[in-house]
């Protein structure tokens, strides 16, 4: 009953953000740029997004040796097809995290190995998006007008920059006194591990370009749901745009994203003097791309010989 309700309480949470986006939109405008998508482009933004699964899975796999939970490219590959299906249901990718951990859990390699690779793997790739964003905030800045939006667009940069360096130095801690205790014992394990994928000699290169191509990937799917529109925004603007507004998607309030890319995206917009409209339609194509990527993924779930091999039950602890 309990996950029910909060479960309920999220698809509200997104109905209400949805509305909250769509209330002072001109629907007029936006049946019109519906009425004129250029499907074309909403299949290479599929393809695209394809793609930008897949340099995900090479990302993984890496960490994932460096934890113990080996994976081949082919596997880690459809274990994030999969998980791309399962983010579509629960909030932004906690559901698709919990089936990947449950999945490569059951490869033998342990629920704990299994937990530090998907934890990892999240860190390293906020904090690729948190250095794009603090990176381009100089241009970011200058494009927006508004007071209000540059303030907005400095606190965010400020959290997600905090936020990946504070990760990175629980690992140079002292470790007696980290692993006193149970939750930073495992958050030390997981900075430890990211820090040797982000400065290691033989992964820093490679962990450093797979992050920022899944990033920049982002960007071009956005870019194909402004070209399938023929909205005047530029390649240049989504660049700046898209990591802050994939940023706060990532708060797990809503279902898979919906209403809080929506609301962001249609105020990005604005400060960036572009019409919101836009911003709203752009984001929905953007949600349905993925939405179109996890109903492939959820072909493959079904077709998965793991599906058959016992129930959905993830632990709710780590093993120490």
């Amino acid at each position: 009953m309990r996950a029910f309700l909060i479960l309920l309480l999220r698809i509200v949470v997104s109905l209400a953000l949805l509305y909250l986006a769509l209330r002072g939109i001109n629907f007029a405008a936006i049946r019109e740029r519906l009425s004129q998508i250029n499907i074309g482009w909403i299949a290479l933004a599929v393809a695209i997004t394809l793609l930008q699964i897949f340099i995900g899975a090479l990302r993984w796999r890496e960490i994932s040796a460096l934890c113990g939970a080996p994976l081949t490219d082919l596997k880690a590959f459809r274990y994030n097809m999969i998980g791309a299906f399962f983010n579509q249901t629960l909030p932004s990718s906690i559901g698709g995290d919990a089936v990947r951990l449950w999945l490569i859990g059951r490869t033998g390699a342990g629920w704990r190995a299994a937990s530090y690779s998907i934890l990892t793997d999240r860190a390293v790739g906020f904090i690729a998006l948190a250095l794009i964003i603090v990176a381009s905030l100089p241009w970011s800045y200058g494009m927006i007008a508004d007071e209000h939006g540059r303030l907005a667009l400095v606190l965010v940069d400020a959290a997600a920059l905090a936020a990946g360096v504070g990760f990175l130095t629980v690992g140079y801690l002292p470790a007696a006194w980290m692993k006193a205790w149970w939750p930073t014992r495992h958050v030390y394990a997981c900075s430890v591990i990211a820090s040797k994928v982000i400065f290691g000699r033989t992964t820093a290169a490679k962990i450093a370009v797979l992050s920022l191509s899944v990033h920049v990937l982002a960007v071009v799917i956005a870019w194909c749901a402004v070209r399938a529109i023929a909205a005047p925004a530029a390649f240049q603007q989504l660049f700046l745009l898209t990591p802050p507004i994939m940023l706060i998607t990532m708060l797990p309030i809503s279902i898979a994203g919906w209403g809080v890319r929506e609301a962001t995206m249609m105020v990005a917009f604005g400060y960036a003097g572009l019409a919101p409209a836009d911003g709203t339609v752009v984001s929905i194509l953007f949600g349905a791309v993925y939405f179109i990527v996890g109903g492939m993924g959820g072909v493959v779930w079904i077709l998965s010989a793991e599906k058959g091999k016992g129930n959905m039950a993830v632990p709710a602890t780590v093993e120490d």
